[in-house]
């Protein structure tokens, strides 16, 4: 659902919210809970990782509506519009949700509350899932974290029946640490005494999994390709062929697989959420003009290389990475599997990054058409390197396709 011209407003008084400094801590999402009366939902899976959080979220949702729940789902960052991080038996949130629940935010901070003062636009949208899954009558909610799991906000959340350790690599060096030991040890907060924990990391990252969720009793399974709870329903192999699904969503959904499996989930609810459709700029397919478009939110260089195994010979690259960010290695991994490259700016008070490339066009929309020709009929454009920049092109290709398929 689109929201309205009110709901846009409130979003955006959401997204204005600071913690001013404060550091983060899953207290001052719990105290922000607490004063909205807001409970846990009734079971949570509390999905962490480096790369493909959205995507398992996403695909334990449906699984769960299909299983016969009420199912919520809370995702970040979004790509288009922030109700995308909201959602209800796979449905976004509706404006006057967010318009109510807005108006009430408000009254909190010109009141002077604390907790509401303290809140960054994170706790805040948080709790505004939470409202909605409550209103909804949301009786399992899958739950994404923002940033690692000891200091995010998600970590102040009750009653989670499984946690989800996605991988563990480098990502959020200036928050989380500048190696993978700080990293997995920041991460290995999603373990919780008793609660099944599934993961694909590997190396150190999975033994510290290993070593905190023996030392809380947690039972630990490895979602690969050899563990059988992890399996992919036998019907989804041809599907996945046949519609050239890349090596990260088989890897993605037998994580949600084996979630599925240990909670109890029934085996044709499974296969129905993995049929579902994936988040936006996954490995999105577009056609333009007879030129293949690949939009991917690839913004590390873990990803990075995880995306050059499924790009096609002679591709075009148009790529745009924040600075905070780690733009140079992760177009270092996608480069020498590429043609071309045209670096773009991903937000637009940023310019393109001062990184290698064939071409510098700030507007990704320049970008774009430069790729295309490039490519050449029947050739391959792939836009990576940040979900900020699949956002801003992702509106360019949906209208170059709605209006293809109109004329």
């Amino acid at each position: 659902m689109l929201a309205g011209a009110g709901a846009n407003d409130a979003w955006q008084w959401l997204a204005g919210r600071r913690r001013a400094g404060r550091a983060r801590d899953p207290r001052i999402a719990r105290a922000l809970l607490d004063t909205l009366g807001l409970p846990d939902p009734p079971a949570v899976v509390h999905v962490v990782g480096t790369n493909g959080k959205g995507s398992v979220a996403t695909a334990l949702a449906a699984m769960a509506r299909s299983a016969g729940f009420t199912s919520g789902c809370f995702v970040s960052p979004h790509v288009e519009h922030y109700a995308e991080r909201i959602a209800v038996d796979g449905r976004q949130i509706g404006p006057d949700e967010v318009t109510s629940f807005v108006e009430r935010a408000r009254a909190l901070v010109a009141a002077g509350v604390p907790a509401a003062c303290a809140a960054g636009f994170f706790e805040w949208t948080l709790a505004l899932a939470l409202e909605t899954f409550a209103a909804r009558g949301v009786d399992m909610a899958v739950i994404e974290a923002g940033v690692g799991a000891r200091l995010d906000a998600t970590q102040a959340l009750g009653n989670v029946v499984a946690a989800v350790v996605t991988s563990i690599d480098l990502d959020h060096l200036d928050t989380l640490g500048a190696d993978l030991e700080a990293i997995a040890a920041d991460k290995a907060a999603a373990v919780r005494p008793g609660v099944p924990l599934v993961t694909g990391a590997r190396g150190v990252g999975l033994a510290r999994l290993r070593a905190e969720a023996a030392r809380q009793g947690a039972p630990l399974l490895l979602a690969d390709e050899h563990e059988p709870l992890a399996a992919l329903p036998p019907a989804l192999a041809h599907h996945a062929a046949e519609h050239g699904w890349p090596a990260t969503r088989a890897d993605n959904l037998r994580l949600a697989c084996a979630v599925a499996r240990i909670v109890g989930w029934p085996e044709p609810a499974l296969l129905a959420g993995a049929l579902s459709p994936a988040p936006p700029a996954r490995f999105e397919r577009f056609e333009i003009a007879g030129v293949q478009v690949v939009l991917d939110g690839a913004h590390d260089p873990a990803a990075g290389r995880r995306l050059a195994l499924d790009l096609p010979a002679g591709a075009v690259l148009v790529f745009g990475a924040l600075r905070r960010k780690q733009g140079a290695a992760t177009l270092a991994a996608l480069a020498p599997h590429v043609a071309r490259v045209i670096v773009t700016s991903p937000v637009p008070s940023e310019p393109p990054g001062p990184w290698p490339a064939d071409a510098r066009l700030t507007e990704p929309a320049d970008a774009l058409r430069t790729a295309a020709a490039w490519a050449g009929r029947g050739g391959t454009v792939v836009v990576a390197g940040s979900l900020y920049l699949a956002g801003r092109v992702r509106p360019l290709l949906r209208h170059a396709t709605a209006v293809a398929a109109a004329g």
